[in-house]
């Protein structure tokens, strides 16, 4: 809401001082947010595996599905992002003073 009333936004005034919107770009952008989100999963699903690993809590086999699970999962973002035209640095968002959201690999 504005202080105009109506429940509107301002509009930009003059020539030139529309929003560009590129649906491609838009489209992009959203894939790259949620294989980020993803990505993040994947970095923490793969810490807490290795944590179980070295408490012992897992068998073997269950040791070698995670492994094969994770590997799979890997592949699959390799693939996404190469859809879409990411790099591994287009996922890792900058959160300023607290660094890079995504640990390197």
């Amino acid at each position: 809401m504005t202080a105009q009333g109506g429940g509107r936004a301002p509009r930009a005034e003059g020539p030139g001082r529309r929003i560009a919107l590129d649906p491609e770009s838009v489209g992009k952008d959203l894939a790259a947010l949620v294989l980020t989100v993803v990505e993040l999963l994947r970095q923490l699903m793969e810490r807490q595996a290795l944590r179980r690993i070295d408490a012992g809590d897992l068998s073997e086999d269950r040791i070698e599905e995670l492994g094969r699970t994770l590997m799979a999962l890997e592949e699959r973002m390799d693939e996404l992002r190469e859809h879409f035209g990411l790099s591994p640095e287009d996922l890792n968002i900058d959160l300023g003073p607290l660094g890079p959201l995504l640990s390197p690999d």
